[in-house]
């Protein structure tokens, strides 16, 4: 875990394995795909424990709530859960 509990915003994505590539999270924030606690933001933006992220890919929006950090990108099974408490919701 990271010490000071932040992080930033394309790369926690990228930990949490939303997207393959820190350079794709970074698309998608910058397109306006994802909120943190209700506002657009950039991709240097600092997220810390307890933020909200409203992501969305495709026709689905993951209502996300930051629960930890990792410094590494970690395996899939192990990725999102325990990492942040989320629900789907298919437009």
């Amino acid at each position: 875990m990271i010490e000071n509990n932040r992080m930033r915003i394309d790369k926690w994505l990228w930990v949490a394995r939303f997207f393959k590539t820190r350079s794709l999270a970074a698309q998608a924030i910058s397109s306006h795909k994802i909120r943190c606690n209700g506002d657009h933001v950039k991709p240097a933006r600092d997220l810390k424990v307890g933020d909200e992220l409203e992501i969305t890919i495709g026709q689905t929006v993951f209502v996300v709530i930051v629960q930890g950090m990792a410094e590494q990108r970690r395996p899939a099974p192990e990725a999102r859960p325990g990492r942040a408490r989320y629900r789907t919701i298919h437009c």
